[in-house]
Formats: structure tokens, sequence, C-alpha cells
């Protein structure tokens, strides 16, 4: 489309990119309508023509796209999963209230957003990627400040970004970081800044020298980048100086900076190396893992049973940790709603469980228990991992591999998890494998 026949409309989120996007729309003479989700967009729009709703106010967005003549779309900003008591519904947001249903309940990140993009499609907008609607936005391949990686950034670089591929199908790891070919922590659903805070915890715990690692952040294999183009800023750069690593490494096209200038001057000011990379080993995006399509058996070690959707969250946890095998990683991952929430790097399964409880996938619409964690094996299964999942209102555990008979659990901890009403899953080998 001709960007001078275009009226772009922007859902913002927080953030400057929101901005900054149509501003650089404006300068080239497109007309921009910002619809701003209270509570989430905190940026100063200026002379921008700006509608302020609530996430509950599906037909005050809509009304305001056809207003403003939308014909594309960006959807930008960081936005916090809605609580459901948050919510102002309209009478657009029960009209529509069967769709949002379909889309709360699709499962992770990746599934919830494509599902968005139908959703405004189906009312005649095009969504476009923020990198479309500003193409300057994009981080490019070669270093944006003065400082570069060197021979040891570039191996850990490149671990990092086989990790993220290797993670792509099960909608988890946007960013990892890795030091000295050691992978210190995977992202969840906390995000890139919280998941650099933990990681500068840990290593001010453990005490370091001078700074070594790298945050690598690229998009996950199939990744929709219309509705979730990653990207870093200012904030980034600051969190990766102050976890003491050497720099930050992002997937070259595919990862928006915001502030390109003030993320610049941290980084050389600094003398944090930022640079956009290309992944040489790039191919045909995974399939989209589905434990609803995979065949996984298990024994029931205590009274509880898992339901349906128990049995497939224990499926795609066991899948995880079946991927994160050859990288010598992972004794846990907590999903919940078919939602990876966290994997375990190091600090054991309890501290993961305890860390995921803290976080969460978006709104429930039941309130049943939901959620499994999925252990390496049954040297990982404690009694603080029993209170720690019960605590967290898991529904249950499953074991990656263990025991086939209860007996080889110890009592204590089949009495705990069934006095809890969790249950107690492990996984059957396959038919032929070896034991």
């Amino acid at each position: 489309m001709d960007v001078r026949a275009r009226r772009l409309a922007i859902l913002a989120g927080g953030g400057e990119l929101p901005r900054e996007i149509a501003d650089s729309a404006a300068a080239r003479g497109e007309l921009v309508a910002i619809v701003a989700i209270d509570g989430e967009a905190n940026a100063d729009f200026g002379s921008h023509p700006v509608t302020r709703v609530n996430w509950g106010q599906i037909g005050a967005m809509i009304r305001t796209l056809k207003a403003a003549k939308a014909t594309d779309l960006v959807i930008v900003g960081r936005v916090h999963r809605p609580e459901l008591g948050g919510l102002k519904p309209d009478l657009g947001f029960f009209r529509y209230l069967p769709q949002i249903v379909k889309i709360v309940a699709s499962g992770g990140d990746d599934s919830v957003l494509r599902r968005v993009v139908r959703f405004f499609e189906r009312h005649g907008i095009t969504v476009i990627g923020p990198g479309d609607a500003a193409p300057g936005l994009v981080v490019g391949k070669g270093p944006i400040g003065s400082a570069t990686s060197s021979a040891s950034d570039q191996a850990d670089i490149a671990r990092g970004l086989d990790l993220i591929r290797a993670l792509g199908a099960y909608d988890i790891g946007q960013s990892v970081i890795i030091s000295n070919g050691e992978i210190e922590v995977i992202e969840g659903a906390e995000g890139t800044d919280r998941m650099i805070a933990r990681a500068a915890a840990r290593r001010t715990a453990r005490g370091s020298g001078k700074p070594a690692g790298v945050l690598v952040k690229r998009s996950k294999p199939g990744q929709d980048l219309r509705v979730d183009m990653p990207a870093i800023g200012p904030a980034t750069v600051k969190g990766v100086q102050e976890a003491g690593l050497a720099g930050v490494a992002v997937e070259a096209g595919r990862v928006l900076v915001a502030e390109r200038a003030e993320t610049v001057r941290c980084a050389d000011g600094m003398g944090v190396f930022v640079e956009g990379v290309s992944d040489g080993e790039e191919r045909d995006p995974p399939r989209r893992f589905n434990a609803r399509k995979v065949t996984m058996k298990f024994r029931v070690l205590g009274r509880a049973a898992p339901e349906q959707h128990g049995t497939h969250d224990a499926i795609k946890g066991i899948a995880t940790l079946d991927a994160l095998t050859g990288f010598g990683i992972g004794r846990a991952v907590i999903v919940v709603r078919n939602h990876v929430l966290a994997v375990e790097t190091g600090e054991g399964a309890e501290e993961a469980v305890r860390r995921a409880a803290g976080l969460r996938q978006w709104a429930s619409i039941t309130r049943t228990r939901r959620g499994v964690a999925t252990l390496r094996d049954v040297t990982d299964l404690t009694s603080a991992v029993v209170k720690a999942v019960a605590s967290a209102g898991y529904a249950g555990i499953a074991l990656a591999s263990g025991p086939q008979e209860p007996a080889a659990v110890p009592p204590k901890l089949l009495a705990e998890a069934d006095h809890a009403g969790i249950f107690l899953l492990v996984r059957e080998p396959a038919v032929g494998a070896a034991t």
C-alpha cells in the first residue's frame, strides 16, 4: 500500500515505541491515530490524536479504529496480562465475549496474539509489524555503538541462538544469558528486564569479576513479528551493565531498538556492546508443539488423577525438558494452561516452582487448579517441592523419568501429595526403550 493512502492506527502499550512509531509514520505523511490502553500506555503522545480505553472496552476500540478509518494497525508496547477484576467491560466486550474466551483460553503468548490478529482482521483492519511501520527502529547487522564483541562473546552468542532456536516450538526463551558457555538464565513469562535482574541477583550472590557474558535476544522460530517483535532500549543496556555482562546481541532485522540515541549513549558510556547478528543456522521454523497431538503415557503414583488439561501441561513440560537435555540444563519446567512460565537453570526445582508462582498467564476463566511442575527425575522430588506446588495452586507434578512403582517414592511424599490433592505422575518408557 502507498503509505500516503495508509491510515495507521497504533494500539499502544507502555514505553516509548508507540510514540516513536507514530512520529516515524507522520514524518512520511501518514495519518496516525492512537488507541492507548489505560494503565499501560505511558508515553507523551504529543499532537497525535489519542483515545484511551480500558482492556475491557473492546467495543470502544473497534469504534475508534473505524472512526479513524484505519487501514492498518500496529500493536506495540509493554503490557501486563490483565486481571479480570480490573476490566471495565462495555457492550462490545459482551458482544465479542465468545471470541475473547477463545483468545484467552488458547494457551501461550504466540497462540493468544495470533488470535488477536485474526480478531482485528475480521473487522477489515490489517495488522502490520512495527518494523513495517517504522523501518528505522529495526536493529541492523553489526554494532550500533562503539563497543564490539570478543571471540569469547561470539561463542556465547552462537550458543544462545542455538538454545532459543531449540526452544522455539515450545513458545519460550526469547532471551537467554550465556557466560563462557554456561547457560545462566532463560526468559520465562517474567519478561527480559526481570530475567536480567534475576541474573544480576544470582551473580551478586556468588561474586563476580570483570564483565563477562552476553544477553542474547532473538525472535522465536515461527514468532509472529506483527504483534510480538522483540525490543531493547536504554533499560536493557543499564540492566546488562548492572548484571556484569559484556553486552547484548540481538537478531538483525527482527528486533526493535527504542530510543536509539539514548541506547547508544548508555552503551558507549558503560562500555557495553550492542550488536545485531545473523543466525546462520536459520531454517524453516519448527512446527508449533501441540501436546494434544503427542502420545505420552503416564503412571499415576498417588490417589489424585489429572484432568485432560493437566496431562497436556505435563506432556508439554516434559517435552521441553527433553529439548533442554542436549544443553545440559533444566531440572524443572512449570507449565500452566499450555504456557511455559519458568525453566529451572541451576537454582533447583523448588526455587523454580516458587518463582513461577509469582508469574501468570493470561487471565484464567476458571478457579480450578491448573498447571503442572514437571521434574527431570525422582531426585528432584522433595517435600519442599510438593509444598511449593500445592502453595502455588498447581494441579500436580510429573516426572520425566523415575520409578514405575509407587513404593519406590518415599511414602511421606506420596502422603503429602495426596493430602494436598495434587496428582503425581511419572512418564512410562516408550515401548522398546531401554530402561
